[in-house]
């Protein structure tokens, strides 16, 4: 499939260097291509992902860093899948509200495995049950927000004049000052591409900062998740 067969939104712009980020989007326009071509439905690859986020967690438990890097890479293709998933509903017109629900699903469990599974192997690494407390209070930060983000849906469907899931997720908005930028920067970028820090701090073994940040950081994103004004941004 050519760039000229992919309808605008889904296209890569490489042109221009505000669109560049997400970067995982640079990945996951060409993976597209490939799978597009294959028998594969939106809920096939996001099964995908949720197996090689899954993996990814496995060699991270283990601590030590040859697992580590390996883990990394396993990431960074989880992250892929999940962004393809959704190129694909569109391109094949298979959007639906089950699909959108299981991807919800798989990004949460994928984050709180990830983050209690990088606590324990840093754990064994260490020697400091500390690291695997941490890993839990980020397990704990996510799946708070997950829940939130279940409230908050079952409040606008409920809603007279509700949208539909989808409807919703398309419903985009711009930043007006400088808070909203600060919002917008802390609560999307650093999720869109979060794979990619992760891949690094494997890289250069010092992911286990990854864990005090998580560990207050993840408190900090659910609770930013209660206001409207942290949800819509376009990126």
């Amino acid at each position: 499939m050519t760039n000229s067969e992919m309808p605008q939104e889904d296209r890569p712009a490489l042109t221009k260097p505000e669109q560049l980020f997400p970067l995982i989007r640079q990945f996951s326009y060409r993976l597209t291509k490939l799978l597009i071509l294959l028998p594969l439905t939106p809920n096939h690859v996001t099964a995908l992902s949720m197996l090689s986020g899954l993996a990814a967690s496995w060699f991270f438990a283990q601590g030590t860093y040859q697992d580590a890097v390996i883990g990394g890479a396993l990431f960074v293709l989880g992250y892929t899948f999940d962004n393809c998933d959704g190129e694909i509903a569109r391109l094949k017109n298979l959007s639906s509200e089950f699909g959108a629900k299981f991807d919800d699903v798989v990004d949460w469990l994928v984050d709180s495995v990830f983050f209690t599974a990088l606590g324990f192997g840093t754990w064994v690494a260490t020697d400091n049950m500390i690291w695997f407390w941490c890993g839990v209070a980020a397990t704990a930060g996510a799946t708070i927000d997950y829940v939130v983000d279940l409230f908050y849906y079952a409040k606008k469907s409920a809603a007279e004049d509700a949208e539909s899931r989808e409807e919703q997720a398309v419903v985009q908005k711009t930043p007006e000052n400088l808070i909203d930028w600060l919002i917008l920067i802390f609560h999307k970028f650093s999720r869109a591409d979060f794979c990619f820090i992760v891949f690094a701090l494997a890289i250069f073994d010092i992911l286990w900062l990854l864990l005090p940040a998580a560990a207050i950081g993840a408190q900090a994103y659910w609770i930013t998740d209660l206001f409207n004004r942290a949800r819509g941004w376009r990126i």
